[in-house]
Parts: C-alpha cells; structure tokens; sequence
C-alpha cells in the first residue's frame, strides 16, 4: 500500500524552535541603527519601541534551542502538526522517478505558514502589556494571520495592505477585518509617510517597503502599540522552523531523505522555516550535497539581482539597516500576482547561507509559475497560493531533470498555503490574459542609488 500522507500526533508536535546562528560557520553581520548606522548592541538592539523585550532577545539570541511557550502551543494544536504528502500523482503525471514530498502549510486557519510567527508574536507582545499591534501585509497572508493571533490574544491589530493587492484581494481583508483588525490601503493617508506619497503620486501601487514604513510610524507615535513583522527578521525566521522539525521527523517515517528543498522567497520565513532544520546537517557535513533552491519572481529579483548590501528594511530609512541582497528600498515592484513575493531586500539569515555558499537562487516569471501551479492542482488537488507555485515550478523542472538522467532523487517542497483567495489570479491564466513582468535594469540601478552608507 502506497502511503501518501504522514502525520504527527499532537504530542508528536516539536515544542522547540531551533536557532540557526549559533550554527553559522560565520556569524551574521549586525543589524544597524537607521540613524547612527553604528552596530546595534546587544542589551539594546533595535529602536523603542519596534518589538517586545522577548521578541528583541529572540532575534539575536545565542541558544541553539528555544522552548515555545504552552499558551502558544496550545493555539498551535489547532491546526498543527501539519501534513506531509508523498505526491503520487504528480510523480506519474511527470513520469519521474524522483519522489516528491510537500509540506502542506494550508491548514491553518489563516490557510497559510503565517500564524506560525503571528501567534508568538501576539502572544508575547500580550505578556508585556501591549494593546495594539501594527504591521504592513503583502498579499494579505501575514496580515490575516496576524489579526487572527490578535484576536487570540485580545489586541487590536491595524494593518498597512499594499495597496494593488488591497484592490486584488479584496476577500483577503474581509477575512482581516472578520477578525477585528482595521485595515488600509498604502500608502494611506494615516501617515506622514503615506501622505507624502499620495502627495507626489496619488495612483502609488505601494510596496512592502512604504507599508513597514508606515507600520514603524504609526508604532512609534503611539505608547500602546508595537510594530509586528511576518518575514525577514531572525526572529520570524525561528518561529517559522517548526515547519521543518515537524518534516524531519515526517520524512523519517516515509524512510526518506531530501537531495533537494525547494521553496519560495520573498522575505524568506515559510522557505527558512523548512530549510533551516535542515542545513545544519549540511553545514556539519552530513549532508552536504544537498541542494536548497530558493525562487523568486523575475519581477523581483532580490537574490538574483539584488546585490548583498547594507539597506534599509524600509522605504522611509526608519527600520534597522541590514545586510541583504537587496533591490533598494525605494522599489517599487510591478503588481504581479505573488504578492508576498514583492519585497525589496531578503531575510539576513537566507542571504548569509547564500554567499557562504549553502543555498542557491532562481528567478522565474509568472506565467509559467501558474502553469505549473495547475499541472499540480489537476495532478495533486490542492490550489497552491500564486507565491508557492514558484517552488513548484522549479521542482518539476528538477523532476523532468531526473527523468531524463535516470535518477531517483528525493525532492522535498515547502508549501506555504492555499490559492483560495487567489482564483483571480488563476482566472487571468486559465483566460490567457496573465502578463509576465521583468524588472528593467535601469530601475534596480536607479533604486539602488540610495543606498545607506555603511563602513
């Protein structure tokens, strides 16, 4: 009998997250403060009032192994463990013989990877007294988790929605505002940010960079409230790695072992969240052919294009200046449809593992990401969400390679959520009437023309 599906018991479930930097054959450059551009220290890392104590010893922390409180396991238990599935189907539809596993993170509530990080988030800014919550949202994944671990937790939750996935998906915030959050378009005119850009373009389709822009703002003129972000900081890249402690010990039932992880990158927290429990094998020597494909939008090429930089978080200069690949903070992408996808710079942590070597980077383009997102709906039955049809893309292309060369190779597809709310999208691919978008040359030099001056 074939076993498709491989699933944990809720006492199965892993109740630590684990700490990559202690791991790193070098450590991570520090994150910097947007005005001194000295080093962040370490009893102070990062500006009042960004994050919660907890959060801000989090993302610099030097502990291997960090313990997930009970309150949010016990919100966890309502959707995880997740599934693992072993993808009869597709491997016979392509005629491989690799054998393809996904790690189906569309189950939560939120129907994505994204509750993952909000509801530690929302549960730690409770513990320290915080009423209310700001953050930016893409596509509207992090932004729906984010106002379901609010409501959790009793905190008011505002959130700053890029503006062209605002008018794409529009279902997106009602299922925010079902939960209580208040949600806007940006640039909005709530914020000295977001109105100076009105100012100068009032049709502005916004980006991840002015909406965290305006998030920091409205976090810091108000004495209740902290900024919560969905990807990039090492901190949502440790949530997020319950994904792949669940699958190693997944992939141990179905005796099997990854040569090759696929995943999708924007900021980076779904693909990292998988990858990451995995690299320290390779880091140590265990395993050290196996490849770690992160993809990315032609659009917004960030690890392809971007150079590795010191930039700004954001597009007003007022988060922390990281080192990234990075397409300058004052990009602003084309509206496709992988909305999560549209940031300019990468996790640190994802950018750092690539120079060393550890991950590698492909960009492809939207047409043919939605092709391969209905081969595997038709072959699988799940809708992927625009942003994970990219991996999906790249790991039938890696299937077909195995078909030609005769190798049975074992590649493992982190899933980050379901395309419900994205049937627009698909209705633009199946009709013919979906464009692909490549970010001319000349804009990325001109947006990286800005870039902070670091020593």
């Amino acid at each position: 009998m074939k076993h498709t599906k491989f699933m944990l018991s809720e006492k199965e479930m892993p109740t630590r997250w684990y700490n990559v930097l202690p791991d790193l054959p070098e450590p991570l450059p520090p994150e910097r403060h947007p005005v001194t551009k000295e080093p962040c220290p370490m009893e102070s890392p990062l500006p009042p009032p960004l994050f919660p104590d907890a959060i801000n010893r989090q993302e610099f922390s030097t502990e291997r192994w960090i313990d997930i409180p009970e309150e949010v396991q016990d919100v966890y238990r309502t959707w995880r463990p997740t599934m693992l599935h072993r993808a009869y189907r597709l491997e016979q539809e392509l005629d491989t013989p690799a054998r393809i596993f996904y790690k189906y993170e569309g189950t939560s509530q939120a129907g994505s990877h994204k509750p993952n990080t909000a509801v530690a988030q929302a549960y730690y800014s409770k513990k320290e007294g915080v009423r209310r919550l700001a953050t930016e949202t893409g596509a509207g994944q992090w932004g729906s988790a984010l106002s379901m671990g609010c409501v959790f937790f009793g905190l008011e939750c505002k959130v700053y929605m890029v503006r062209a996935s605002y008018h794409q998906k529009p279902y997106r915030r009602s299922l925010m505002e079902t939960w209580g959050a208040k949600v806007v378009p940006s640039p909005s005119p709530d914020t000295e940010v977001g109105r100076k850009l009105l100012k100068d373009d009032p049709e502005c389709p916004g980006s991840l960079g002015i909406a965290i822009s305006e998030a920091l703002e409205d976090a810091f003129v108000h004495d209740d409230t902290k900024y919560s972000i969905g990807s990039v900081a090492n901190h949502v890249l440790l949530h997020q790695t319950i994904i792949g402690e669940e699958t190693r010990k997944q992939m141990e039932m179905a005796d099997a072992y990854p040569d090759i992880i696929v995943g999708n990158v924007g900021g980076g927290s779904n693909f990292a969240g998988q990858f990451i429990p995995w690299i320290r094998d390779k880091i140590s020597g265990k395993k050290p052919d196996m490849r770690i494909i992160c993809v990315e939008p032609e659009a917004c090429p960030t690890m392809t294009k971007g150079p590795y930089t010191w930039d700004f978080g954001d597009a007003a200069g007022l988060a922390p200046i990281l080192k990234m690949h990075t397409l300058g903070h004052g990009f602003i992408p084309a509206p496709v449809h992988a909305g999560g996808l549209r940031y300019h710079g990468m996790a640190p942590i994802i950018c750092h593992l690539h120079k060393l070597g550890f991950v590698e980077a492909q960009a492809v383009h939207q047409t043919v990401t939605f092709e391969a997102g209905v081969r595997f709906a038709r072959a699988e039955g799940i809708i992927p969400a625009p942003e994970s049809c990219h991996n999906i893309r790249v790991a039938i292309d890696e299937a077909l390679r195995c078909r030609e060369a005769g190798e049975s190779k074992t590649i493992l597809i982190a899933l980050s959520g379901h395309g419900h709310f994205d049937l627009g999208a698909y209705d633009e691919y199946l009709s013919g009437r979906l464009q692909d978008y490549e970010y001319p040359k000349e804009k990325v030099l001109a947006a990286l023309a800005d870039l902070p001056q670091v020593e």
